[in-house]
């Protein structure tokens, strides 16, 4: 059965191939549909960030997955290689606290000097970054965890916010509000377009989304499963086999919480905490990014590393293109709004 088909036998005889949803967000990027690829490290490469862009999202590339700064540039080069005519991608910067932190400034001259128009950012005090960027004429879509970073992100000048709940694959912070409380929140406060983050994986979060104020979604872990995703296949079939309960938290000791695949690699780390709180030292070995880019790239080891994903690998159940996801969200979100909706509303 065709995505056609089988969204018009779960939702009735509506063609939603017939619409198309326009939002604050569609309209202020340039893109068909309102579905961003966040920035993932070790995923976000040119192949996948192309192939959501062409699909009609926005796709991001990471820029801390290169080793430096030109490195950035050959991989941004190389997207704008793969993209159709009139098509463009977005760059993730994430600052992360660090002891000899990456360079930065070079990263987003890079970003500037390569024509990229939205840049996402995330981490620790993005102020001076937001606001070099924004004098470039950069629109930027700021991702976090709280209504006070939100704010505090607006304030430098964020144009779209990116509210990434408790669900979240990566670092959910330590509020632990999930997105059903944080999105209505956001709605009543910020005043300025917001995204659905964390846990966010098929059309019918799409259209809840939109019904709590959203002005689109930005999906993770979802964009893993994809046939384009450029990490191994071992990881994808872990995604799809795993349920909702198949994460859990790592390093709240340290102040650095993070969500991750379930694993022995994993639980290690949760007890090792447990005997020695707020110590990295006793856990560093076992959470270093190398391990896990190791299995993303070349083991496919599901096991042996700690790597993140969210809660929305518990609706995951298949390794489509991003074409199809994209079409298949689209569609069904629409569906939802015009039909089902529709239908439960009566006149008195």
């Amino acid at each position: 059965m065709c995505i056609r088909d089988s969204i018009n036998a779960e939702y009735g005889g509506f063609n939603p191939f017939t619409m198309v949803l326009q939002t604050r967000v569609t309209e202020m990027l340039g893109i068909k549909h309102p579905i961003i690829q966040g920035g993932m490290h070790y995923v976000g490469y040119a192949e996948l960030a192309a192939a959501v862009s062409n699909a009609g999202g926005l796709g991001m590339i990471t820029a801390l997955t290169q080793p430096s700064a030109e490195d950035l540039r050959k991989e941004i080069r190389k997207c704008k290689g793969m993209l159709n005519p009139g098509i463009q991608v977005g760059v993730n910067l994430t600052l992360l606290p660090a002891l000899s932190p990456p360079d930065y400034p070079s990263y987003a001259r890079v970003v500037v000097e390569e024509g990229i128009k939205i840049v996402e950012t995330a981490g620790a005090s993005p102020e001076e970054m937001i606001k070099a960027l924004k004098s470039q004429g950069i629109i930027i879509i700021h991702k976090c965890v709280a209504i006070r970073h939100a704010l505090s992100a607006i304030r430098y000048g964020a144009d779209i916010i990116s509210m990434d709940g408790f669900e979240c694959g990566g670092h959910p912070g330590n509020d632990d509000v999930g997105n059903m409380v944080l999105l209505p929140r956001a709605a009543k406060t910020l005043g300025v377009p917001f995204l659905a983050s964390g846990g966010i994986a098929d059309g019918k979060q799409l259209a809840a989304a939109l019904a709590l104020g959203c002005d689109g979604i930005n999906m993770g872990t979802r964009f893993m499963a994809t046939v384009e995703a450029p990490i191994h296949d071992g990881i994808k079939k872990a995604l799809v086999d795993t349920d909702e309960r198949g994460t859990m938290h790592v390093m709240r000791s340290v102040n650095n919480t993070e969500r991750v695949f379930r694993n022995p690699c994993a639980i290690e780390v949760a007890e090792t905490e447990a005997e020695f709180p707020g110590e990295f030292d006793k856990i560093g070995h076992l959470v270093k990014g190398l391990k896990y880019r190791e299995s993303f790239q070349h083991t496919g080891n599901t096991q042996d590393s700690v790597w993140s994903c969210g809660q929305s690998i518990g609706l995951i159940d298949d390794v489509p293109t991003c074409q199809v996801l994209i079409d298949t969200v689209v569609a069904e979100a629409e569906s939802i709004i015009t039909n089902r909706l529709a239908g439960i509303v009566s006149k008195l």
